[in-house]
């Protein structure tokens, strides 16, 4: 029997994903909503084939277009995956125990941690685990928060932390960790100047070492072999382009002296 929980999945273009994600989830919930924002492949097709309600909705961001998402969800608990996720079989058997146990009525959500796979292995040290993620939850009172392309769920009662690891595919290679630099570097130099920060040498220079040092040496970033050292070099690089775009922002732009 199905626990009394809906799948809630957001979506756009994710035929590579979505089967493996549903796979792995789709016969634990009541049902299945997925809030989609365009997509032009196979998504839609895979979804209906697992039973799920498509709904869709142009793309508000990953906070607002998931509180689309849990809006539409009726059943008393949530579990809110992303395309790119799967449950592993050990978290499967937690979320199964954490209902069969009881523990659902004495907390109100469920954490675990969240493993990503990525040059060819699982990474488990550094930046990038545990990555912990809130993704069951009670449906009454909770909602995400955060920013635009941070997102989290906001929930005031207890929680319990679950046994086994959320699978995370987000990136198949390593431009598609590149790709997003600039799009979240655009995002954080509008929050910078909403909060009407300046640029700062000592900012630009310290962070991105100090995130090399955390996540290879004092996170045992090296224990994950060369992907380890690679993670630790590129966000080392993301955070210097970050605070670099302030200083772009306030200097740069400026035409030359006219000779």
């Amino acid at each position: 029997m199905p626990l009394p929980l809906s799948l809630s999945i957001i979506s756009c273009n994710e035929e590579a994903n979505l089967g493996r994600c549903l796979a792995s989830a789709a016969d634990l919930a009541e049902e299945i909503v997925l809030v989609d924002s365009g997509s032009k492949d196979r998504t839609r097709e895979i979804a209906e084939s697992y039973g799920a309600r498509v709904v869709h909705q142009d793309w508000l961001g990953h906070r607002d277009q998931k509180n689309v998402a849990l809006g539409l969800c009726t059943c008393p608990w949530v579990l809110a995956l992303d395309c790119d996720e799967e449950l592993s079989l050990e978290l499967r058997a937690s979320i199964l125990e954490f209902f069969q146990s009881g523990e659902a009525e004495r907390f109100d959500g469920g954490i675990c941690n969240r493993k990503v796979w990525f040059l060819g292995r699982w990474i488990t040290h550094g930046d990038w685990y545990p990555d912990r993620k809130l993704r069951l939850f009670k449906r009454e009172g909770a909602r995400w928060a955060g920013s635009p392309e941070h997102d989290y769920i906001e929930l005031s009662g207890p929680t319990q932390h679950l046994k086994g690891d959320l699978h995370h595919f987000s990136f198949p290679n390593m431009s598609r960790y590149v790709d997003k630099i600039n799009g979240f570097a655009d995002v954080f130099l509008e929050r910078q100047k909403a909060g009407g920060k300046q640029w700062s040498l000592a900012s630009n220079v310290f962070r991105p070492w100090w995130r090399f040092v955390r996540a290879y040496i004092l996170r045992r970033g090296f224990l994950d072999g060369f992907p380890g050292f690679w993670i630790a070099v590129a966000t080392s690089f993301f955070a210097f382009v970050r605070y670099s775009r302030k200083y772009e922002d306030e200097v740069g732009s400026q035409p030359p002296p006219r000779e």
